[in-house]
């Protein structure tokens, strides 16, 4: 999804969700650290984006997210990289966010941000939740240990991820979503982790 379609989403919730996501996805090293922080393009719109407002989640809102997943991605697929959407294009996911259980737009974002959160905290290996910077840090290990991967990569890798543990993770205020993700962790990976890539 194009990163100024969610300007909600914090640059810490991006690199949560696609640090999750790649590593569960992901057979190479590389690619994890590629995905794990965003696009240095889209973090002035980032940067500048309210702070993440946590909700408790609910089964309903987990089952509307991969529902709208589908439409969601076909409708953003079309869209350049890092341009903003029209009216027109804003109103076909306030269509969609509508038809899955949600207000609108907007409400499915806060929604999709707040699993991002607690998603980045999750050990692919594991599926259990140890925080983001213990999953960046095992990244890290990662790719160090790595001896196939050009020098050049592994270098771009190591300094994405590092400036990612710079950033601080905000806390979980609702901790019930933690065992609420943990019960859709692969239902999630799947359906979000794609259509970041």
């Amino acid at each position: 999804m194009p990163a100024l379609l969610r300007p909600a989403l914090t640059a810490f919730g991006v690199a949560c969700l696609l640090s999750a996501a790649s590593l569960a996805s992901s057979g190479t090293a590389f690619a994890q650290a590629k995905q794990a922080a965003p696009a240095p393009q889209a973090a002035p719109a980032q940067q500048q984006a309210p702070a993440l407002k946590q909700i408790a989640l609910t089964d309903k809102q987990l089952d509307g997210v991969l529902a709208a997943q589908k439409d969601m991605d076909a409708i953003t697929e079309k869209l350049p990289e890092n341009t903003a959407p029209d009216q027109k294009v804003i109103g076909q996911l306030d269509g969609v966010a509508k038809k899955n259980g949600f207000a609108g737009y907007d409400d499915y974002n806060n929604v999709v941000d707040n699993i991002s959160l607690v998603l980045g905290g999750f050990d692919p290996a594991t599926k259990k939740y140890v925080g983001t910077e213990a999953v960046i840090k095992a990244q890290i290990a990662q790719i160090q240990a790595d001896k196939k991967m050009p020098a050049k990569d592994k270098k771009e890798a190591l300094d994405e991820l590092n400036e990612a543990l710079k950033t601080p993770a905000p806390q979980v205020e609702n901790k019930a979503n933690i065992e609420l993700i943990g019960k859709y962790y692969d239902k999630l990976v799947a359906a979000l982790g794609d259509d970041q890539n």
